[in-house]
């Protein structure tokens, strides 16, 4: 069973401030392509006919990131997805960025599907709910509950 996703990501000139570093705001255009290569390859649902054709979005309704350590141009940052809980309308995520063994960056993401049409939350489409179970978070067990 798969439990995380992982992408690399080269810090490029457009992601660096004036200081030569990553602007904050760009950590969360990096972790939107996450996502969407998530769906992608990681899933195997278009993200992009999700959006266009079946008109379902996938907006961040809840955010809470912490910065460690800044990330430079010329490096190469390893961006993690974890899943840790679906519910009915709702996929809440973790996201890891780190780079030779230091994390530079934390986001925990509460992502609702949406109707495009509609505005309003409606529950996750079987297809994408299938393809979620793959991810799951595994429930711990207890000393006691293993023997």
């Amino acid at each position: 069973m798969t439990t995380h996703f992982q992408m690399p990501v080269r810090i490029r000139f457009s992601h660096c401030d004036p200081a030569g570093i990553v602007f904050f705001p760009q950590y969360l255009v990096m972790t939107n392509a996450l996502v969407e290569d998530w769906f992608n390859e990681g899933l195997q649902i278009d993200y992009a006919q999700m959006i266009a054709q079946r008109r379902i979005g996938l907006p961040i309704v809840k955010l809470d990131c912490e910065f460690s350590r800044p990330s430079q141009m010329g490096e190469t940052i390893m961006l993690t997805l974890s899943v840790s809980a679906i519910g009915r309308r709702s996929i809440s995520i973790d996201i890891l960025g780190h780079c030779n063994g230091e994390t530079r960056f934390r986001a925990k993401q509460v992502l609702v599907t949406t109707s495009l049409e509609s505005g309003r939350s409606i529950d996750i489409p079987t297809d994408i709910a299938n393809a979620l179970a793959m991810f799951a978070p595994q429930p711990e067990f207890s000393e006691a509950q293993r023997s």
